[in-house]
């Protein structure tokens, strides 16, 4: 039996989900179902025997990561910008159940640590918010312990604006056995930091991203250019701006310093935490100026970036290796999946490095149009 959270808002587990579809529910009116497959023949695999009709909606498949967020469906609908993969089924909307009158809206997540949960937030929260407007909602995975929690935990998160821990509790005062896995927990946590968002633009998501490549990278999968940040290189994209209130448009660009070509601007550099500057390296390091004052310690000699289009070296698979200009040819920085550790003594994993010796920091600016730039 579904337990009620809030008004208009149910929680449960596979069990339930095929029990209001097959005999219907003069309350619930809408379904979000949160498991490894979104394909309605999942019931049936389930129970033998169990057939649920259903009539699809549409499909939104999203586009590759750090690309323009561009999705391919069969009707309208706007969706954001996403790591998943080119081929990535995001969700499915489909009419089903003994009327054909519930709204079922599905979405593939493992209840796995590793899994990437941030990136399905944004549709499942929406879904939640109109179907309350709608009639009622029963979200539900599996077991109803982990994967439903999460997603209930972060739309408490967002409406109440409560921390993960107090919406996590409020949640279990309602069905007291839920238990989001520790992954699902970590990402929560991230889910408050950037302010109840999935902010694209926080480092935050960005070392996320990282992560979720550095984890396919580690499974034996390839990361082929499609999971790849844009090329800011390349016109369209170095005209991809931001506006200051006082109305110029401006970004920070980091130029090839041998060719001047556009290799990162200030969107695609993932920041970092300073680690122990010189003393993480060299223990018996002598250095100048007082031991305890960390204004002595110089800044980063390198910026950290995410995985660009241009980078063909990483795309062909090796662990580690040079970054170099794909127009000159010459060497900008280092990459390694296992990470690199920065000169302030904080590790980067995985890593995509460029030294701030060999590329020149410039303001991209556009003026009636065309791009114009200054040192």
């Amino acid at each position: 039996m579904p337990y009620l959270v809030r008004e208009h808002l149910f929680i449960g587990n596979i069990g339930d989900a095929a029990e209001v579809l097959q005999k219907g529910s003069n309350e619930i009116t809408h379904i979000l179902s949160v498991l490894s497959s979104a394909s309605i023949s999942f019931f049936s695999e389930w129970r033998s025997g169990l057939t649920i009709p259903s009539k699809e909606i549409k499909k939104v498949y999203v586009g590759g990561a750090g690309g323009d967020g561009s999705s391919t469906e069969d009707n309208v609908g706007d969706v954001s910008k996403s790591s998943l993969s080119r081929e990535k089924l995001l969700y499915l909307l489909e009419y089903a159940g003994k009327d054909m009158k519930l709204v079922r809206m599905a979405v593939p997540i493992r209840d796995m640590e590793g899994e990437n949960l941030l990136d399905y937030l944004d549709v499942c929260l929406d879904f939640i918010d109109r179907s309350r407007k709608e009639g009622s909602v029963l979200v539900h995975c599996f077991a109803g312990v982990s994967r439903s929690a999460a997603i209930i935990t972060a739309y408490l998160m967002r409406t109440e604006q409560l921390s993960s821990e107090d919406a996590l509790e409020s949640l279990q005062q309602s069905c007291e056995f839920v238990c989001p896995n520790d992954g699902f927990l970590e990402q929560l946590k991230m889910f408050e930091e950037m302010g109840f968002k999935v902010d694209h633009a926080s480092s935050i998501y960005k070392r996320f991203r990282l992560k979720v490549l550095g984890d396919s990278y580690n499974r034996g999968e390839k990361i082929d250019s499609s999971k790849f940040g844009a090329d800011p290189g390349l016109p369209a994209e170095v005209s991809s701006v931001e506006v200051t209130p006082n109305g110029d448009n401006h970004n920070r660009a980091y130029r090839c310093k041998k060719c001047r070509r556009v290799v990162a601007l200030q969107e695609n550099v993932v920041e970092h935490i300073p680690g122990e500057g010189e003393t993480a390296f060299e223990w018996h390091k002598r250095r100048s100026g007082n031991h305890f004052n960390k204004s002595d310690e110089s800044e980063c000699s390198s910026i950290f970036v995410e995985p660009l289009q241009w980078m063909t070296a990483v795309e062909e698979g090796a662990l580690e290796g040079k970054l170099s200009c794909v127009h000159c040819e010459a060497r900008l920085g280092y990459f390694n999946w296992s990470g690199i550790q920065c000169s302030c003594g904080s590790w980067i994993t995985p890593a995509f490095q460029l030294h701030k010796s060999r590329v020149d920091i410039s303001t991209v600016i556009l003026a009636e149009g065309k791009e114009r730039s200054s040192a």
